[in-house]
Protein backbone atom coordinates (compact mmCIF):
# COMPACT_ATOMS: atom_id res chain seq x y z
CA UNK A 1 0.00 0.00 0.00
CA UNK A 2 1.09 3.29 -0.59
CA UNK A 3 0.26 6.10 1.81
CA UNK A 4 -0.66 9.83 1.36
CA UNK A 5 -0.98 12.75 3.67
CA UNK A 6 -4.93 13.00 4.55
CA UNK A 7 -7.32 14.32 1.54
CA UNK A 8 -9.22 17.85 2.65
CA UNK A 9 -12.86 17.32 2.82
CA UNK A 10 -14.39 17.66 -0.09
CA UNK A 11 -16.55 21.36 -0.76
CA UNK A 12 -19.75 20.26 -2.46
CA UNK A 13 -22.34 22.77 -3.21
CA UNK A 14 -26.10 22.19 -2.60
CA UNK A 15 -28.18 23.44 -5.34
CA UNK A 16 -31.78 23.05 -4.58
CA UNK A 17 -35.18 23.25 -2.69
CA UNK A 18 -35.65 23.69 1.26
CA UNK A 19 -37.61 20.95 3.46
CA UNK A 20 -38.40 22.53 6.89
CA UNK A 21 -38.90 18.85 8.31
CA UNK A 22 -34.86 17.84 7.29
CA UNK A 23 -35.55 14.79 5.07
CA UNK A 24 -35.24 16.07 1.76
CA UNK A 25 -33.89 19.45 -0.52
CA UNK A 26 -30.63 20.90 0.74
CA UNK A 27 -31.04 19.93 4.15
CA UNK A 28 -30.94 16.36 2.73
CA UNK A 29 -28.44 16.92 1.10
CA UNK A 30 -26.12 18.77 3.54
CA UNK A 31 -26.42 15.88 5.87
CA UNK A 32 -25.41 13.28 3.10
CA UNK A 33 -22.26 15.60 2.32
CA UNK A 34 -21.44 15.74 5.66
CA UNK A 35 -21.48 11.87 6.69
CA UNK A 36 -19.32 10.93 3.23
CA UNK A 37 -16.54 13.47 5.22
CA UNK A 38 -17.02 16.54 3.16
CA UNK A 39 -18.03 20.20 3.72
CA UNK A 40 -21.59 21.05 2.26
CA UNK A 41 -22.48 24.71 0.86
CA UNK A 42 -25.93 25.56 -0.36
CA UNK A 43 -27.77 27.52 -3.13
CA UNK A 44 -31.52 28.28 -2.42
CA UNK A 45 -33.53 27.64 -5.39
CA UNK A 46 -37.19 27.35 -4.02
CA UNK A 47 -38.47 28.13 -0.38
CA UNK A 48 -41.00 24.71 -0.02
CA UNK A 49 -43.51 24.41 2.81
CA UNK A 50 -43.96 20.93 2.52
CA UNK A 51 -43.73 17.59 5.71
CA UNK A 52 -43.58 14.31 5.63
CA UNK A 53 -47.11 14.03 4.69
CA UNK A 54 -46.42 15.88 1.06
CA UNK A 55 -45.96 19.78 -0.24
CA UNK A 56 -48.12 22.72 0.94
CA UNK A 57 -46.82 25.42 -1.17
CA UNK A 58 -44.00 26.74 -2.73
CA UNK A 59 -42.20 29.93 -3.05
CA UNK A 60 -39.77 31.02 -5.87
CA UNK A 61 -37.43 33.67 -5.42
CA UNK A 62 -36.39 35.98 -8.17
CA UNK A 63 -33.90 34.27 -10.42
CA UNK A 64 -31.41 37.42 -9.17
CA UNK A 65 -31.03 36.19 -5.81
CA UNK A 66 -30.55 32.84 -6.97
CA UNK A 67 -27.69 34.38 -9.33
CA UNK A 68 -26.60 36.50 -6.27
CA UNK A 69 -26.29 33.50 -4.10
CA UNK A 70 -24.20 31.67 -7.06
CA UNK A 71 -21.66 33.70 -7.49
CA UNK A 72 -21.62 35.12 -3.84
CA UNK A 73 -19.92 31.33 -3.54
CA UNK A 74 -17.64 31.47 -6.63
CA UNK A 75 -16.40 34.02 -5.89
CA UNK A 76 -15.20 33.33 -2.47
CA UNK A 77 -14.79 29.19 -2.69
CA UNK A 78 -13.58 26.56 -4.99
CA UNK A 79 -15.63 23.82 -5.23
CA UNK A 80 -14.67 20.30 -5.77
CA UNK A 81 -17.95 19.27 -6.96
CA UNK A 82 -21.69 20.36 -6.92
CA UNK A 83 -25.43 18.49 -6.91
CA UNK A 84 -28.09 20.07 -8.56
CA UNK A 85 -31.60 18.97 -7.13
CA UNK A 86 -34.96 20.95 -7.34
CA UNK A 87 -34.59 23.66 -10.07
CA UNK A 88 -38.47 23.84 -10.81
CA UNK A 89 -38.54 27.69 -13.14
CA UNK A 90 -37.32 27.79 -16.46
CA UNK A 91 -35.81 30.84 -15.70
CA UNK A 92 -34.35 28.86 -12.40
CA UNK A 93 -33.14 26.22 -14.59
CA UNK A 94 -31.59 28.58 -17.70
CA UNK A 95 -29.81 30.76 -14.74
CA UNK A 96 -28.25 27.46 -13.00
CA UNK A 97 -27.52 26.18 -16.68
CA UNK A 98 -25.35 29.10 -17.73
CA UNK A 99 -23.49 29.28 -14.12
CA UNK A 100 -22.39 25.52 -14.47
CA UNK A 101 -21.38 26.22 -18.46
CA UNK A 102 -18.44 28.30 -16.98
CA UNK A 103 -16.93 25.24 -15.04
CA UNK A 104 -17.36 25.88 -11.49
CA UNK A 105 -16.60 22.12 -10.16
CA UNK A 106 -14.66 19.31 -11.36
CA UNK A 107 -17.53 17.05 -10.60
CA UNK A 108 -20.92 17.66 -11.57
CA UNK A 109 -24.37 15.46 -10.20
CA UNK A 110 -27.44 16.52 -11.63
CA UNK A 111 -30.84 14.79 -9.68
CA UNK A 112 -33.52 15.45 -12.50
CA UNK A 113 -36.12 16.37 -10.00
CA UNK A 114 -38.94 16.16 -12.22
CA UNK A 115 -41.65 13.44 -11.08
CA UNK A 116 -43.11 12.71 -7.38
CA UNK A 117 -42.63 9.30 -6.14
CA UNK A 118 -46.90 9.64 -6.19
CA UNK A 119 -46.56 9.65 -10.10
CA UNK A 120 -47.18 13.11 -10.36
CA UNK A 121 -45.08 15.58 -12.88
CA UNK A 122 -43.38 18.56 -11.12
CA UNK A 123 -42.55 20.89 -13.74
CA UNK A 124 -44.33 22.22 -16.77
CA UNK A 125 -43.44 20.80 -20.01
CA UNK A 126 -41.28 24.39 -21.11
CA UNK A 127 -39.62 23.78 -17.85
CA UNK A 128 -38.84 19.91 -18.69
CA UNK A 129 -37.72 21.03 -22.01
CA UNK A 130 -35.02 23.40 -20.24
CA UNK A 131 -34.08 20.52 -17.48
CA UNK A 132 -33.05 18.40 -20.71
CA UNK A 133 -31.01 21.42 -22.09
CA UNK A 134 -28.54 21.59 -18.76
CA UNK A 135 -27.86 17.73 -18.36
CA UNK A 136 -24.98 18.27 -20.90
CA UNK A 137 -23.48 19.91 -18.30
CA UNK A 138 -23.32 16.91 -15.56
CA UNK A 139 -20.93 14.26 -14.91
CA UNK A 140 -23.81 11.85 -13.89
CA UNK A 141 -27.65 12.09 -13.75
CA UNK A 142 -29.44 10.16 -10.84
CA UNK A 143 -33.33 10.08 -12.17
CA UNK A 144 -36.21 7.47 -10.64
CA UNK A 145 -37.53 5.60 -13.09
CA UNK A 146 -40.45 7.17 -13.86
CA UNK A 147 -38.08 10.52 -14.48
CA UNK A 148 -36.02 8.05 -16.46
CA UNK A 149 -39.02 7.57 -18.44
CA UNK A 150 -39.76 10.89 -19.40
CA UNK A 151 -36.04 11.39 -20.27
CA UNK A 152 -35.87 8.73 -22.68
CA UNK A 153 -39.50 9.84 -24.00
CA UNK A 154 -40.90 6.04 -23.23
CA UNK A 155 -43.58 5.00 -21.33
CA UNK A 156 -42.23 3.62 -17.23
CA UNK A 157 -40.15 0.78 -17.23
CA UNK A 158 -41.45 -2.22 -15.39
CA UNK A 159 -38.15 -4.85 -15.74
CA UNK A 160 -35.05 -4.08 -15.31
CA UNK A 161 -34.08 -5.21 -18.93
CA UNK A 162 -36.32 -1.96 -20.06
CA UNK A 163 -35.11 0.42 -17.44
CA UNK A 164 -31.56 -0.39 -18.65
CA UNK A 165 -32.47 0.42 -22.01
CA UNK A 166 -33.79 3.56 -21.27
CA UNK A 167 -30.50 4.24 -19.48
CA UNK A 168 -28.51 3.83 -22.60
CA UNK A 169 -30.93 5.71 -24.47
CA UNK A 170 -30.24 8.69 -21.50
CA UNK A 171 -26.93 8.49 -21.35
CA UNK A 172 -26.39 8.27 -25.41
CA UNK A 173 -28.81 11.07 -25.80
CA UNK A 174 -26.93 13.64 -23.06
CA UNK A 175 -23.81 12.28 -23.27
CA UNK A 176 -23.41 11.40 -19.79
CA UNK A 177 -23.47 9.11 -17.11
CA UNK A 178 -26.84 7.66 -15.66
CA UNK A 179 -27.25 6.41 -12.44
CA UNK A 180 -30.02 3.25 -13.20
CA UNK A 181 -32.36 3.11 -10.26
CA UNK A 182 -34.50 0.02 -9.61
CA UNK A 183 -36.10 0.78 -6.17
CA UNK A 184 -39.22 1.73 -7.88
CA UNK A 185 -39.64 -1.92 -9.86
CA UNK A 186 -41.58 -4.43 -7.66
CA UNK A 187 -39.54 -7.28 -6.27
CA UNK A 188 -37.37 -7.98 -3.34
CA UNK A 189 -34.48 -6.60 -4.32
CA UNK A 190 -33.32 -2.89 -5.36
CA UNK A 191 -30.60 -3.20 -8.74
CA UNK A 192 -29.28 -0.41 -9.34
CA UNK A 193 -26.69 0.26 -12.59
CA UNK A 194 -24.12 3.21 -13.28
CA UNK A 195 -24.66 3.72 -17.46
CA UNK A 196 -22.23 5.27 -19.77
CA UNK A 197 -22.39 6.73 -23.31
CA UNK A 198 -20.70 4.11 -26.02
CA UNK A 199 -20.74 1.29 -23.56
CA UNK A 200 -23.85 -1.50 -24.24
CA UNK A 201 -23.23 -3.27 -20.90
CA UNK A 202 -23.45 -1.23 -17.65
CA UNK A 203 -20.08 -0.21 -16.78
CA UNK A 204 -21.01 -1.49 -12.89
CA UNK A 205 -24.21 -3.45 -11.29
CA UNK A 206 -25.52 -3.50 -7.96
CA UNK A 207 -27.76 -5.68 -5.67
CA UNK A 208 -29.17 -5.40 -2.66
CA UNK A 209 -32.21 -6.95 -0.98
CA UNK A 210 -35.02 -4.12 -0.30
CA UNK A 211 -35.01 -2.60 2.62
CA UNK A 212 -38.67 -2.67 4.34
CA UNK A 213 -39.51 0.60 5.35
CA UNK A 214 -42.30 3.23 4.53
CA UNK A 215 -39.50 5.77 5.36
CA UNK A 216 -38.13 6.97 2.41
CA UNK A 217 -38.68 10.41 2.11
CA UNK A 218 -35.28 12.21 0.48
CA UNK A 219 -33.61 9.05 -0.85
CA UNK A 220 -32.49 10.10 -4.40
CA UNK A 221 -31.29 13.79 -2.94
CA UNK A 222 -29.59 11.74 -0.08
CA UNK A 223 -27.66 9.41 -2.81
CA UNK A 224 -26.58 11.70 -5.23
CA UNK A 225 -25.27 14.27 -2.87
CA UNK A 226 -23.37 11.27 -1.23
CA UNK A 227 -22.16 10.18 -4.53
CA UNK A 228 -21.55 13.69 -5.70
CA UNK A 229 -19.05 13.83 -2.37
CA UNK A 230 -17.24 10.19 -2.54
CA UNK A 231 -16.48 10.95 -6.09
CA UNK A 232 -14.79 14.50 -5.33
CA UNK A 233 -12.31 12.58 -2.86
CA UNK A 234 -11.66 9.45 -5.21
CA UNK A 235 -11.95 10.39 -8.66
CA UNK A 236 -13.84 6.33 -8.74
CA UNK A 237 -17.54 6.83 -10.49
CA UNK A 238 -18.05 3.02 -9.73
CA UNK A 239 -16.76 2.63 -6.48
CA UNK A 240 -18.31 6.08 -5.14
CA UNK A 241 -21.29 4.95 -6.14
CA UNK A 242 -21.36 1.76 -3.98
CA UNK A 243 -19.81 3.65 -0.98
CA UNK A 244 -22.71 5.97 -1.41
CA UNK A 245 -25.49 2.88 -1.84
CA UNK A 246 -23.99 0.96 1.04
CA UNK A 247 -24.17 4.02 3.34
CA UNK A 248 -27.87 4.92 2.47
CA UNK A 249 -28.86 1.11 2.66
CA UNK A 250 -28.07 1.54 5.98
CA UNK A 251 -29.67 4.89 6.58
CA UNK A 252 -32.88 3.32 5.67
CA UNK A 253 -32.58 0.24 7.85
CA UNK A 254 -31.97 2.66 10.38
CA UNK A 255 -34.68 4.81 9.56
CA UNK A 256 -37.69 3.83 11.31
CA UNK A 257 -35.75 4.91 14.59
CA UNK A 258 -36.10 8.43 14.06
CA UNK A 259 -39.93 9.07 14.26
CA UNK A 260 -40.21 12.39 12.53
CA UNK A 261 -43.25 12.62 11.18
CA UNK A 262 -46.47 10.90 10.89
CA UNK A 263 -46.36 10.49 6.85
CA UNK A 264 -43.37 9.09 4.77
CA UNK A 265 -40.45 9.76 7.11
CA UNK A 266 -36.51 10.87 6.38
CA UNK A 267 -34.06 8.23 6.15
CA UNK A 268 -31.33 8.44 8.96
CA UNK A 269 -28.98 10.41 7.45
CA UNK A 270 -26.14 9.40 10.48
CA UNK A 271 -26.80 6.36 11.80
CA UNK A 272 -23.36 5.33 11.47
CA UNK A 273 -22.62 6.93 14.71
CA UNK A 274 -25.83 6.90 16.40
CA UNK A 275 -24.18 4.26 18.69
CA UNK A 276 -21.31 6.11 19.73
CA UNK A 277 -22.62 9.17 20.56
CA UNK A 278 -24.99 7.99 22.26
CA UNK A 279 -22.76 5.93 24.30
CA UNK A 280 -21.97 7.27 27.75
CA UNK A 281 -18.59 7.14 28.33
CA UNK A 282 -18.50 9.10 24.98
CA UNK A 283 -20.71 11.80 26.04
CA UNK A 284 -18.54 11.70 29.75
CA UNK A 285 -15.32 12.17 27.78
CA UNK A 286 -14.42 8.16 28.19
CA UNK A 287 -13.66 7.24 24.83
CA UNK A 288 -11.26 10.02 24.26
CA UNK A 289 -8.93 9.58 26.96
CA UNK A 290 -8.48 5.97 26.26
CA UNK A 291 -7.16 6.74 22.64
CA UNK A 292 -4.22 5.38 23.69
CA UNK A 293 -5.57 2.20 23.98
CA UNK A 294 -6.80 0.85 27.06
CA UNK A 295 -9.20 -1.35 25.05
CA UNK A 296 -9.44 -4.33 27.28
CA UNK A 297 -9.37 -2.78 30.57
CA UNK A 298 -5.77 -4.47 31.76
CA UNK A 299 -3.79 -1.72 31.23
CA UNK A 300 -2.56 -2.77 27.64
CA UNK A 301 -3.52 -1.37 24.01
CA UNK A 302 -5.61 -3.65 22.91
CA UNK A 303 -4.06 -3.64 19.39
CA UNK A 304 -0.81 -5.18 21.50
CA UNK A 305 -2.90 -7.99 22.68
CA UNK A 306 -4.02 -8.55 18.81
CA UNK A 307 -0.03 -8.13 18.20
CA UNK A 308 0.64 -10.80 20.51
CA UNK A 309 -1.98 -13.12 19.52
CA UNK A 310 -0.81 -13.16 15.88
CA UNK A 311 2.44 -14.14 16.48
CA UNK A 312 2.12 -17.51 15.35
CA UNK A 313 1.07 -16.61 12.08
CA UNK A 314 3.77 -14.19 11.94
CA UNK A 315 6.05 -16.57 12.12
CA UNK A 316 4.81 -18.84 9.52
CA UNK A 317 4.82 -15.92 7.32
CA UNK A 318 8.66 -14.92 7.69
CA UNK A 319 9.19 -18.59 7.06
CA UNK A 320 7.30 -19.19 3.97
CA UNK A 321 9.63 -20.29 0.65
CA UNK A 322 8.42 -17.60 -1.34
CA UNK A 323 8.85 -15.17 1.17
CA UNK A 324 12.15 -16.15 2.13
CA UNK A 325 13.25 -16.39 -1.59
CA UNK A 326 11.87 -12.81 -2.24
CA UNK A 327 14.07 -11.84 0.62
CA UNK A 328 17.39 -13.15 -0.64
CA UNK A 329 16.65 -12.11 -4.02
CA UNK A 330 16.12 -15.78 -5.32
CA UNK A 331 12.52 -15.71 -5.78
CA UNK A 332 11.20 -17.28 -9.05
CA UNK A 333 10.13 -14.64 -11.43
CA UNK A 334 7.07 -16.48 -12.21
CA UNK A 335 5.94 -16.76 -8.61
CA UNK A 336 6.66 -12.56 -8.08
CA UNK A 337 4.42 -11.98 -11.16
CA UNK A 338 1.92 -14.23 -10.17
CA UNK A 339 1.75 -12.70 -6.74
CA UNK A 340 2.14 -9.20 -8.55
CA UNK A 341 -1.14 -10.28 -10.85
CA UNK A 342 -3.10 -11.50 -7.89
CA UNK A 343 -2.36 -8.14 -5.66
CA UNK A 344 -3.42 -6.19 -8.34
CA UNK A 345 -6.72 -7.88 -8.56
CA UNK A 346 -7.08 -7.64 -4.63
CA UNK A 347 -6.54 -4.33 -4.27
CA UNK A 348 -9.26 -3.28 -6.31
CA UNK A 349 -11.51 -4.58 -3.28
CA UNK A 350 -9.51 -3.54 -1.31
CA UNK A 351 -10.10 0.23 -1.96
CA UNK A 352 -13.42 -0.35 -1.95
CA UNK A 353 -13.58 -2.13 1.41
CA UNK A 354 -11.34 1.16 2.43
CA UNK A 355 -13.79 3.64 0.87
CA UNK A 356 -16.55 1.71 2.69
CA UNK A 357 -15.14 2.36 6.55
CA UNK A 358 -14.59 6.32 5.02
CA UNK A 359 -18.44 6.00 5.02
CA UNK A 360 -19.24 4.44 8.56
CA UNK A 361 -16.11 6.37 10.12
CA UNK A 362 -17.28 8.08 13.50
CA UNK A 363 -14.67 11.16 13.01
CA UNK A 364 -13.19 13.04 10.24
CA UNK A 365 -9.79 11.99 11.10
CA UNK A 366 -10.31 8.29 10.25
CA UNK A 367 -12.72 9.44 7.58
CA UNK A 368 -9.85 11.28 5.84
CA UNK A 369 -7.77 8.22 6.58
CA UNK A 370 -9.44 5.42 4.78
CA UNK A 371 -10.39 7.62 1.74
CA UNK A 372 -7.23 9.34 0.97
CA UNK A 373 -5.91 5.41 1.30
CA UNK A 374 -9.22 4.06 -1.17
CA UNK A 375 -7.58 6.74 -3.68
CA UNK A 376 -4.58 6.05 -2.90
CA UNK A 377 -4.59 2.37 -3.78
CA UNK A 378 -6.31 3.29 -7.33
CA UNK A 379 -4.16 6.03 -8.70
CA UNK A 380 -0.87 4.86 -7.29
CA UNK A 381 -0.13 1.16 -6.02
CA UNK A 382 -2.43 -0.23 -8.57
CA UNK A 383 -0.93 1.32 -11.49
CA UNK A 384 2.98 0.51 -10.03
CA UNK A 385 1.26 -3.32 -10.16
CA UNK A 386 0.50 -2.58 -13.73
CA UNK A 387 4.05 -0.95 -14.96
CA UNK A 388 5.65 -4.26 -13.53
CA UNK A 389 3.45 -6.43 -15.40
CA UNK A 390 3.87 -4.62 -18.48
CA UNK A 391 1.46 -6.44 -21.37
CA UNK A 392 1.05 -9.49 -19.32
CA UNK A 393 -2.82 -10.72 -19.82
CA UNK A 394 -4.20 -10.96 -16.13
CA UNK A 395 -5.31 -14.01 -14.43
CA UNK A 396 -8.39 -15.04 -13.14
CA UNK A 397 -8.56 -14.33 -9.38
CA UNK A 398 -7.47 -17.20 -7.29
CA UNK A 399 -9.86 -18.78 -4.60
CA UNK A 400 -7.57 -17.20 -1.93
CA UNK A 401 -7.82 -13.74 -3.48
CA UNK A 402 -11.63 -14.11 -4.05
CA UNK A 403 -11.98 -15.22 -0.40
CA UNK A 404 -9.71 -12.68 1.01
CA UNK A 405 -11.94 -10.00 -0.68
CA UNK A 406 -15.02 -11.44 0.09
CA UNK A 407 -14.12 -11.17 3.67
CA UNK A 408 -13.05 -7.59 3.33
CA UNK A 409 -16.01 -6.61 1.84
CA UNK A 410 -17.99 -7.91 4.27
CA UNK A 411 -16.51 -7.35 7.70
CA UNK A 412 -16.22 -2.91 6.14
CA UNK A 413 -19.69 -2.95 4.89
CA UNK A 414 -22.04 -5.23 7.60
CA UNK A 415 -20.46 -5.31 10.73
CA UNK A 416 -19.54 -1.82 11.33
CA UNK A 417 -16.65 0.71 11.48
CA UNK A 418 -14.42 -0.96 14.52
CA UNK A 419 -15.31 -4.65 13.20
CA UNK A 420 -13.94 -3.47 9.58
CA UNK A 421 -11.09 -1.03 10.97
CA UNK A 422 -9.86 -4.01 12.87
CA UNK A 423 -9.54 -6.75 9.52
CA UNK A 424 -7.60 -4.46 7.66
CA UNK A 425 -5.43 -3.44 10.42
CA UNK A 426 -3.29 -6.54 9.02
CA UNK A 427 -3.38 -4.92 5.44
CA UNK A 428 -1.07 -2.22 6.84
CA UNK A 429 0.61 -3.76 10.05
CA UNK A 430 1.57 -7.16 8.60
CA UNK A 431 2.88 -5.55 5.55
CA UNK A 432 4.70 -3.12 7.19
CA UNK A 433 6.64 -5.90 9.37
CA UNK A 434 7.09 -8.14 6.90
CA UNK A 435 8.30 -5.65 4.10
CA UNK A 436 11.26 -4.42 6.84
CA UNK A 437 11.87 -7.70 7.86
CA UNK A 438 12.14 -8.50 3.72
CA UNK A 439 14.67 -5.53 3.36
CA UNK A 440 16.64 -6.72 5.81
CA UNK A 441 17.14 -9.57 4.20
CA UNK A 442 17.44 -7.62 1.05
CA UNK A 443 20.28 -5.60 2.51
CA UNK A 444 21.77 -8.44 4.11
CA UNK A 445 22.27 -10.65 0.78
CA UNK A 446 23.53 -7.21 -0.93
CA UNK A 447 21.11 -4.74 -2.83
CA UNK A 448 23.38 -5.23 -5.74
CA UNK A 449 21.55 -7.01 -8.34
CA UNK A 450 18.67 -7.96 -5.95
CA UNK A 451 16.17 -8.25 -8.83
CA UNK A 452 13.34 -6.72 -6.67
CA UNK A 453 15.66 -4.10 -4.57
CA UNK A 454 13.27 -1.74 -5.80
CA UNK A 455 10.37 -3.32 -4.67
CA UNK A 456 11.14 -3.99 -1.28
CA UNK A 457 11.64 -0.55 -0.68
CA UNK A 458 8.77 0.63 -0.60
CA UNK A 459 7.41 -1.25 1.90
CA UNK A 460 10.01 0.73 4.28
CA UNK A 461 8.57 3.74 3.16
CA UNK A 462 7.90 6.36 6.20
CA UNK A 463 4.60 7.83 4.93
CA UNK A 464 3.43 3.77 5.17
CA UNK A 465 4.82 2.74 8.22
CA UNK A 466 3.24 6.69 9.67
CA UNK A 467 -0.18 5.45 8.38
CA UNK A 468 0.27 2.22 10.02
CA UNK A 469 1.06 4.10 13.28
CA UNK A 470 -2.55 5.69 12.71
CA UNK A 471 -4.82 2.98 11.93
CA UNK A 472 -3.54 1.33 15.01
CA UNK A 473 -4.65 4.17 16.66
CA UNK A 474 -8.03 4.17 14.99
CA UNK A 475 -8.40 0.91 16.10
CA UNK A 476 -7.23 1.45 19.82
CA UNK A 477 -10.00 3.85 20.41
CA UNK A 478 -12.64 2.11 18.47
CA UNK A 479 -12.04 -1.08 21.36
CA UNK A 480 -12.07 1.40 24.03
CA UNK A 481 -15.67 2.62 23.39
CA UNK A 482 -16.91 -0.69 22.31
CA UNK A 483 -18.96 -3.53 24.29
CA UNK A 484 -16.98 -6.60 25.06
CA UNK A 485 -19.01 -8.29 22.60
CA UNK A 486 -17.69 -5.87 20.17
CA UNK A 487 -14.22 -6.27 20.88
CA UNK A 488 -14.30 -10.33 20.47
CA UNK A 489 -16.08 -9.53 16.98
CA UNK A 490 -12.78 -7.49 16.20
CA UNK A 491 -10.37 -9.33 17.68
CA UNK A 492 -11.35 -12.76 15.32
CA UNK A 493 -11.66 -10.02 12.16
CA UNK A 494 -8.15 -9.17 13.08
CA UNK A 495 -6.59 -12.85 13.50
CA UNK A 496 -9.03 -14.02 10.23
CA UNK A 497 -7.21 -11.20 8.03
CA UNK A 498 -3.82 -12.29 9.44
CA UNK A 499 -4.33 -16.32 8.25
CA UNK A 500 -6.03 -14.80 5.07
CA UNK A 501 -2.94 -12.77 4.77
CA UNK A 502 -0.32 -16.02 4.99
CA UNK A 503 -2.56 -17.73 2.61
CA UNK A 504 -2.19 -15.02 -0.28
CA UNK A 505 1.56 -15.33 0.21
CA UNK A 506 1.61 -18.64 0.65
CA UNK A 507 -0.51 -19.21 -2.71
CA UNK A 508 2.42 -17.69 -4.90
CA UNK A 509 4.90 -20.00 -4.01
CA UNK A 510 2.54 -22.97 -5.89
CA UNK A 511 2.68 -20.97 -8.82
CA UNK A 512 6.39 -20.79 -10.06
CA UNK A 513 9.36 -22.15 -8.35
CA UNK A 514 10.50 -21.29 -5.05
CA UNK A 515 14.04 -19.95 -6.07
CA UNK A 516 16.10 -19.50 -9.37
Amino acid sequence: MIATSPAPAPRVLSIAGTDPTGGAGHAADLKSIAAMGGYGLSVITAVVAQNTRGVVDVHTPPVSVLQAQLDAVAQDVELDAVKVGMLGSVETIETVGRWLAAGRAPVVVIDPVMVATAGGRLLEPDAEDALRGILHHADLITPNLPELAVLAERPVATTWDEALAQGRAVAETFGTRVLVKGGHLAGDTTPDALVVPGRAEPAAQYAGARVVTRNTHGTGCSLSSAVATVVARTGDWAQGIDTARQWLRGALRAADTLHVGHGNGPVHHFHHVQDLVTDPTFLAGACADDAAGLGSGQGRPFTDELWDESAPVRERIAALPFVVALGDGTLDREAFEFYLDQDMQYLEFYSRALALLAASAPDEDSRELFASASAAVVTGESALHRARLGDRQPLPPSETTSAYADFLLARTGQDGFAVGAAAVLPCYWLYAHVGSELSARARAAGLDGHPYADWLQTYEDPAFQAATEAVREIVDRAASCADPATREAMRRAYLRACRLELAFFDQSAQRGGQGA
